[in-house]
């Protein structure tokens, strides 16, 4: 019997993870590449794809995206702030393979991967926060993917301003939503250090965990997920985590139920592999619905 072997592709704005496994799981091959211009950066994707003779091809990828059924441009990025890649079109890129290919956001993929395998392993519902370059967050609800008129665009939800912050926001979009300032480039900016550099003054991250804990609060009135798991380089700051729960008390105050916060706000159950396992899952998910 042929072996089947499941392509995945984490396509974030700052690299390019490919795997490549078999029906056990076993990992075949792996590459992670910088994400240059389309130009530079689909060609070898393809050629690390063809070389491995995968089967079929899940992607999870960076947003925004045209995910709504029936667009002649489904599957294409839309106003991405990422240079060189707006309106790319992602999916027709990869039609060379001659392979099925079921595609989602990164995060929506990191959620998929955390529910089925991860952190939240058994349960219907949770939402995967991802916190680095930018922010973004996936849903299961009810054991599906949540997506509507398209896929969520949790990062760029309004929040209010922490009494002491001053910074504008660093969102080409709008300026002071969650990732305007939350995100590491806003944390680099509103500093003048990178966050990495920053990890012992404790002014920052009560500020970070002010405006994550407004978002987790929001998240948690609307959707009631069942666990929500933070994810992303800024959450390498692990004094975050703590810092976190205790704000998201003082926020929820008491109104909602959600249980042991240090149950219910987690980190990875998969470290930086749920979102190239959730590409897996869609690859293997493409397979079996061609």
């Amino acid at each position: 019997m042929t072996e089947i072997r499941y392509g995945g592709l984490e396509a974030g704005g700052t690299k390019m993870v490919c795997a490549v496994t078999n029906e056990t799981g076993e990992w075949i091959d792996r590459m992670t590449i910088p994400t240059r211009f389309p130009e530079e950066t689909i060609p070898e994707i393809v050629a690390f794809f063809e070389r491995n003779k995968i089967d079929c091809l899940g992607i999870g990828s960076f947003g925004p995206l045209d995910l709504v059924d029936g667009s002649p441009n489904y599957g294409s990025l839309a106003n991405t702030p990422k240079e060189g890649w707006r309106e790319f079109p992602l999916l027709e890129a990869f039609r060379p393979l001659n392979v099925p290919v079921l595609m989602t956001t990164d995060v929506n993929g990191a959620a998929l991967a955390e529910s089925t395998v991860g952190a939240a392993k058994g349960l219907d519902s949770c939402i995967y926060i991802t916190v680095g370059t930018g922010i973004g967050a996936g849903a299961i609800v009810n054991g599906a993917i949540l997506e509507g008129l398209s896929h969520p665009e949790m990062g760029h939800i309004s929040v209010v301003r922490h009494p002491e912050d001053t910074y504008k926001g660093k969102c080409p979009y709008h300026e002071d939503c969650l990732e305007g300032l939350a995100a590491g480039p806003a944390v680099q900016a509103r500093w003048g250090q990178a966050g990495v550099e920053l990890a012992e003054n404790e002014s920052v991250w009560k500020m970070e965990a002010f405006y994550l804990a407004q978002a987790i609060a929001s998240y948690s009135y609307v959707l009631a997920p069942k666990k929500i798991i933070l994810g992303g380089g800024v959450m390498k700051q692990y004094q975050l985590y703590p810092l976190v729960h205790k704000e998201l008390a003082k926020q929820l105050n008491g109104y909602i139920n959600v249980g042991n916060l240090e149950e219910y706000v987690v980190a990875p159950g998969l470290g930086d592999d749920a979102g190239i396992q959730g590409a897996i899952l869609l690859a293997k998910k493409a397979y079996e619905s061609a």
